[in-house]
């Protein structure tokens, strides 16, 4: 394979922010910046946000392109977290308690969303922001009246109402992120975090292959060549909906056990366009999405971010460092979302 067949392949936007990275790590060598923290940071804010980025795969391949509305999974999966935290339940239980609350619920919003979706055809990534917007809403009126009583949820004062960040230390805080772990040098692998995105991604994969995969990635393809072959459009767009709300709710379960708090009311609003920028910047388009897209986009997006603001940190003797991450991860965002699709990413 020549160069020029590499090139190609790889894409010019991918082999830009990829040189950027490694010449920002290069940076931080030789400002003495330990590499090995670096990379258990990577490696450990991968494992976090790969399975939000791999919540964008069903809702793609099933031709409904971005789901912009990603906060609606969120939401369910915060709700599992809390029960299992008020339930005063720690460690493996918490998880899958977690777990078992809030993908049965994740299944009916999703179901009841994909209905709405079905009667908005071609204008689902606008109305996806706008019931993002409005669910996120919502919920800040419902976690103040929520019938919890644990006193690691509510405010102190008064005892009702949920505060903002929520610490998970008692209850399943970094459990992912301690299973199986090892070092590689002085940099922690944080393997349970990894491999149970690993399992996820195997999982959809092989559904993608499956004979309801396969027709759910027809209709997403071609609306026409789908219903003159006898598949359900309607039916499949649902099914990808489902699983993409499904996904953002374990995801957003997973993200919080490592980041080792809860984070309520507007929080959710800033996990779809993260999540979004990941998966273009991989490779995907608005029709097609791998989980290879996921991989790679995940790790370049995270990278940046984690390399960017101590090396940044140092050059501008700290005054500039949060004003420049903030140009980077958004202007990075920017980027992605203004891609034509199609385009190599």
């Amino acid at each position: 394979m020549d160069l020029k067949k590499i090139y190609e392949k790889i894409g010019f936007p991918r082999l830009i922010i990829a040189s950027f990275l490694i010449v920002l790590l290069i940076t931080a060598a030789i400002l003495n910046i330990p590499l090995s923290g670096i990379w258990q940071d990577i490696f450990t804010r991968f494992g976090m946000n790969a399975i939000l980025v791999l919540a964008m795969v069903p809702s793609i391949q099933s031709g409904i392109g971005i789901n912009f509305n990603l906060p609606l999974g969120v939401i369910f999966g915060l709700i599992g977290a809390l029960v299992s935290i008020e339930l005063g339940l720690s460690g493996l239980s918490s998880f899958l308690v977690a777990l078992a609350v809030a993908v049965p619920l994740a299944i009916v919003a999703g179901y009841l969303y994909g209905l709405m979706l079905n009667k908005v055809k071609g204008q689902e990534m606008t109305v996806g922001n706008y019931v993002g917007f409005s669910v996120v809403s919502f919920m800040c009126i419902f976690w103040l009246v929520a019938p919890f009583r644990s006193p690691e949820l509510t405010w102190a004062m008064g005892g009702t109402g949920l505060r903002v960040t929520l610490s998970m230390e008692s209850s399943m805080g970094g459990l992912l992120d301690n299973f199986l772990a090892f070092r590689i040098g002085a940099t922690k692998i944080p393997t349970g975090l990894l491999l149970t995105f690993a399992i996820l991604a195997t999982i959809v994969w092989i559904f993608s292959k499956s004979k309801k995969g396969t027709a759910m990635r027809v209709a997403g393809s071609s609306e026409a060549f789908a219903t003159s072959n006898g598949v359900n459009v309607d039916k499949q767009r649902l099914l990808g909906i489902v699983l993409s709300t499904v996904l953002a709710a374990i995801g957003i379960i997973v993200y919080s056990q490592s980041f080792g708090f809860l984070q309520l009311y507007n929080a959710p609003l800033y996990v779809a366009l993260p999540a979004a920028a990941s998966i273009l910047i991989g490779g995907a388009s608005l029709k097609k999405a791998k989980i290879l897209h996921v991989i790679i986009g995940t790790f370049l997006f995270q990278g940046l971010l984690v390399v960017a603001l101590p090396v940044i940190n140092i050059i501008s003797e700290g005054s500039m460092a949060e004003i420049i991450r903030i140009i980077i991860s958004n202007g990075i965002i920017l980027y992605a979302l203004t891609r034509k699709a199609g385009d190599a990413a």
